[in-house]
């Protein structure tokens, strides 16, 4: 048995709250060979709801294992554009950088 770090933002703590779920700094024990997608889809949260998956401070796909001791946080649509850039969710275009 392998344990991460879980974090929810925004509205998807709405949304876990409702289901009786924590959300936010809450160790969460799993069996090895887990994928972002499978802890996603245990918790009953929809792909509609998350717009990006951090994985130890990097967003990474959804078919991303995960190990013993991961820190994973998942962020809901709407963060302010230049936020995006900021953690990563999008990159800059050519007109941005010059």
């Amino acid at each position: 048995m392998a344990t991460l770090l879980f974090n929810a933002f925004s509205s998807l703590q709405k949304k876990l709250s409702k289901q009786g779920l924590p959300y936010s700094n809450v160790s969460i024990e799993f069996d090895d060979g887990i994928t972002v997608m499978d802890l996603i889809t245990e918790m009953g949260i929809s792909l509609h709801d998350i717009e990006a998956v951090f994985v130890n401070g990097t967003v990474m796909p959804f078919d991303t294992l995960l190990r013993d001791g991961d820190r994973v946080a998942l962020v809901p649509p709407g963060v302010p554009g230049p936020y995006r850039v900021l953690l990563g969710m999008k990159r800059k275009s050519k007109t941005e950088t010059t």
